[in-house]
């Protein structure tokens, strides 16, 4: 273990929690799971969607998509370093703002979180089904369930393992298809295909609108760089590593976004847009056309198991911490701030699991909506992050350095702001249906506790410091 694991437990202790979850994620290890939750390969499912909607300049909508996803990776990188706790938005909101607005802050991303899984779970399932007809789809997501559980509950080592191997995986595939792409645009196997700036840069194409329409698509196509931060209490690294982590992992799958969409686009050898009979399947359908329709195959079972899997296992970890540490602040059951043995919150993993296998059943072939509520969480959380930010630092710090504590979170603030007024109305609706049982909830634990947030007493400790004192004032 690390030598400032020590100081990392210290530092928890001093926010009034127990050391409970095992220290030992690198931040190496936290780059590869971020990686490994946004999916270097996520650009196959979505390339004939995207290709339509930005004329043809996928990887200009990546590029529009990490400048403006950075503003909101600094933000997370400046909260986690003021609180390394488990709970996400849900500490660094409570703490940074007001413990209320943090528990609605965390509820908001708990909708993410929750279905986050199911999304993936339908997802691979519909695939699966492309490639086995016979075989109903639900099966295929209840395996998928099945196996992420028991690779959560068996520990944080399974979970790295997983990671790693999964990861190995996608980016072997990447290169594949970069060296897939090159043969055939030297070999002239796709008529009229070509290596150009135009997939980047068309300037007689770009225009506000179709800026606009590529931010919407983009910052949603970054969302789990942010799942880092829910590993904090099992990183060796010092209060930094998170933030660090963040940023690297956003700025790699970048490239690798933008790399693998500027050689789709030029294998897609001008097409002004794909039919509906393939914009869904368009990647693979480029690499059936490049290389045959076994390495096709290859892929749609690679982006089968990196969604149904590898994404799935870091985002059900994700989702377990935010429910352990919104427990162990007494605004959820408290059976879910519960560790085993291995050192798991192992009900919280459980009813993750749970949650999943009904909403599959419910949600099997329903891509669409999932995906909007989804949204509606991640961007509301983000959007009182950089709220935070600037009170938290200005305000209570008294912080000089406008730049990271004004400048960023404004300018994050906007552009996820715009996306969210943009959202698609479906999302919108859910949204608030959702806050207002969180607002039932709230009540519900607020009364039970007679107003009181912070950790229970079993996970206090005698330690003071800066965010004992926080806890205590509560």
């Amino acid at each position: 273990m690390s030598n400032t694991a020590p100081e990392a437990q210290q530092s928890l202790e001093s926010f009034g929690y127990k050391q409970e979850l095992k220290r030992s994620m690198s931040t190496l290890d936290l780059v590869v799971y971020g990686l490994v939750f946004m999916v270097p390969i996520a650009p196959w499912a979505i390339f004939g969607v995207v290709y339509n909607a930005a004329s043809g300049m996928v990887p200009l909508v990546y590029l529009t998509g990490v400048v403006a996803m950075i503003f909101t990776a600094l933000a997370y990188a400046q909260m986690s370093k003021a609180f390394p706790i488990a709970g996400s938005v849900f500490s660094y909101v409570g703490r940074g703002l007001h413990p209320t607005v943090g528990f609605f802050a965390g509820w908001a991303i708990l909708l993410d979180y929750l279905l986050v899984p199911t999304l993936l779970y339908v997802f691979a399932a519909s695939s699966m089904a492309g490639i086995f007809p016979d075989v109903p789809q639900w099966i295929w997501a209840v395996a998928f369930v099945l196996i992420n559980t028991l690779i959560n509950v068996a520990g944080i080592g399974s979970i790295k393992l997983a990671n790693r191997v999964m990861l190995v995986i996608q980016l072997a595939f990447v290169v594949i298809f970069v060296v897939i792409a090159m043969v055939a645009l030297n070999a002239g196997t796709v008529p009229g295909a070509e290596f150009t700036i135009a997939p980047l840069w068309d300037a007689d194409k770009v225009n506000p609108a179709l800026i606009a329409t590529a931010l919407s698509i983009a910052v949603l196509s970054f969302l789990g760089f942010d799942g880092i931060s829910t590993m904090a209490e099992e990183s060796t690294g010092d209060r930094k590593s998170g933030g660090r982590a963040m940023i690297i992992a956003l700025l790699v799958v970048a490239v690798l976004f933008i790399t693998q969409t500027w050689f789709a686009s030029a294998l897609a050898a001008g097409t002004i847009s794909f039919g509906d009979d393939e914009v869904n399947n368009a990647f693979f359908v480029l690499v059936a056309q490049a290389a045959g329709s076994g390495w096709a195959t290859a892929f749609l079972a690679v982006n089968v198991i990196a969604v149904g899997i590898a994404n799935a296992v870091a985002a059900q970890a994700a989702t377990s911490r935010l429910l352990y540490s919104m427990s162990r602040d007494r605004r959820l059951p408290a059976f879910l701030s519960k560790v085993n043995s291995r050192q798991v919150p192992m009900p919280a993993i459980l009813l993750v699991s749970g949650v999943s296998l009904v909403l599959v059943l419910f949600f099997v072939g329903q891509i669409a909506v999932i995906s909007s509520l989804v949204n509606f969480g991640a961007l509301l959380g983000f959007l009182l992050l950089h709220v935070s930010v600037a009170v938290y630092y200005l305000g209570k710090k008294k912080s000089k350095n406008y730049l990271l504590h004004l400048v960023v979170p404004l300018v994050g603030f906007l552009i996820i702001g715009y996306v969210l007024l943009n959202a698609d109305m479906t999302a919108k609706i859910g949204g608030v249906v959702w806050l207002v049982v969180g607002g039932i909830v709230y009540v519900i634990f607020a009364r039970k506790n007679g107003g009181a947030t912070g950790p229970l007493p079993e996970h206090a400790t005698a330690t003071a410091g800066e965010g004992g004192g926080e806890v205590a004032s509560r």
